[in-house]
């Protein structure tokens, strides 16, 4: 930073030029997308619908206003707009408001340009610094937003007439950057119509004050559309005056989900340990999100939020990783027998509609067991398994579960060799012995929910045998 112009006078000869914070983000747009760089890396499963719409808003110069259910990364994309600004931007030293040094608003910056002249001094903001966000509460004021009259400034001898006596709220603090306000339904309607000259006359009017004050500011927000019937509604004028107004969506694709998950979910770091998730684990934690998004017994309403699959994924590992610990092994593989415990993880991220009372874990444990089946179906071949279920004819009774140490399982592949292939095109031909593990219960339990098997369960042990 001891580069950079430090007064009004070195600034100007270091040839800045002073932009529109829109024209700003659609200038750095324009270059990312000339050279084929992402505008938003890190959102998946949007490229083909949601991040086109975004993209044009913004190349626009529209405000935006995100409408979906939770859990669908309308924060996310909010603040990764964030990476569309400048690094760095000057302000006139000392401003509240982050004024121009070529066109100061407010009456700090005013003066001080009219006393200095070319000696202002310059400071410098990171674009970090250029954001900010409200989360919109029925208690949200006016004053919060736009501002108020500071008593203290007051007490300490200014005159009530005096402009310097305001303390500038959230909108104009942001001037020059970016401001969002989540869940804007939940905003009164009275405090949304002091939003309607943001959006549109860019300027806001604080009391009675001859004030105003000409912001430049890119405008977002986010809602659920049920928001619009059930907790309030955006005032009709409002929602003209945003330039775009786009749906999201949850991720269309498994896959998709299982990609959000893994790089969502936070990594359980053990000395000693070794995690490893299988892919077609991954996939049941997120199949089972996506059955629930289709189910008329869990409540569409509300959503299904992808937070689910990764807080199923992370209580996957937990489990894992405690059963690991149990048995005094190093490498922790999730496997059937750990899903049991998605069910604390599942309970509070569902609404489950069920004329009965007492039927949530059944339903739960019904779109678990679906999810496995629809995975293993897509995994293991059913030619493949016609050998697997003979082996079992001669009365062979195979045991599995939690209790089980994985140095267990191999012994499985002695009493029927023909899992073995199976196995092997789920773990791999050079598979530690948890993965076998994992993928041993993994084809018994595909099995039973393809009712070709039989299981008993007793506490954490369960017996697989022919029907």
């Amino acid at each position: 930073m001891t580069d950079r112009p430090t007064t009004l006078s070195e600034l100007r000869a270091s040839g800045w030029v002073s932009r529109p914070v829109k024209d700003e983000i659609r200038l750095n747009a324009i270059e990312r997308i000339k050279a084929g760089e992402p505008l938003f890396p890190g959102v998946l499963g949007y490229e083909e619908t949601v991040l086109p719409q975004l993209e044009n808003a913004l190349l626009a110069g529209h405000d935006v206003i995100f409408l979906g259910e939770r859990g669908q990364a309308k924060t996310r994309m909010i603040r990764s707009v964030l990476g569309l600004l400048d690094e760095w931007m000057p302000v006139v030293a000392g401003s509240e408001i982050n004024d121009d040094p070529y066109h100061p608003v407010s009456r700090h910056a005013i003066d001080l340009v009219a006393e200095l002249g070319d000696e202002t001094p310059v400071a410098w903001v990171h674009r970090d610094d250029r954001f900010g966000e409200k989360l919109a509460t029925p208690d949200t004021s006016i004053a919060d937003l736009i501002g108020e009259v500071d008593p203290i400034k007051v007490a300490e001898g200014r005159y009530l007439s005096d402009e310097l006596t305001l303390h500038y709220g959230l909108v104009p603090r942001t001037n020059r950057g970016v401001f969002a306000i989540n869940e804007l339904p939940d905003l009164a309607e009275r405090i949304q119509v002091g939003l309607l000259n943001v959006l549109e006359e860019r300027d806001v009017q604080i009391r009675g004050y001859k004030v105003r004050l000409p912001l430049d500011v890119l405008l977002l927000a986010s809602a659920n559309p049920e928001d619009y019937t059930n907790r309030g509604r955006i005032i009709t004028p409002l929602k003209d005056r945003f330039g775009a107004q786009i749906r999201t969506h949850y991720p269309l694709e498994v896959a998709t989900e299982v990609d959000i998950a893994r790089s969502e979910a936070r990594p359980l770091e053990a000395e000693d340990l070794t995690v490893d998730i299988p892919d077609y684990m991954a996939e049941v934690v997120a199949t089972l999100s996506h059955l629930a998004r289709e189910s008329p017994q869990v409540n569409q309403r509300s959503g299904v939020s992808v937070r689910l699959t990764v807080s199923n994924l992370e209580t996957l590992v937990a489990n894992a990783t405690r059963r690991s610990l149990i048995h005094r092994e190093d490498d922790v593989v999730p496997r059937i027998s750990d899903l049991e415990a998605l069910a604390a993880s599942t309970a509070g991220k569902i609404e489950i509609e069920s004329m009965e009372e007492g039927r949530d874990e059944q339903i739960v444990e019904h779109l678990l067991r679906s999810a496995i089946l629809v995975v293993f179906r897509q995994h293991v071949p059913a030619e493949t398994l016609g050998e697997v279920l003979v082996g079992f004819d001669s009365g062979k009774i195979i045991d599995a579960g939690e209790d089980l140490p994985s140095a267990e399982y191999p012994r499985v592949l002695e009493d029927v060799p023909a899992l073995a292939g199976p196995v092997e095109r789920l773990a791999g031909a050079d598979a530690n012995a948890a993965q076998q593990a994992a993928a041993i219960e993994f084809v018994l339990e595909g099995l039973h929910l393809s009712k070709r098997l039989n299981k008993d369960s007793v506490g954490a042990r369960a017996q697989y045998r022919a029907r």
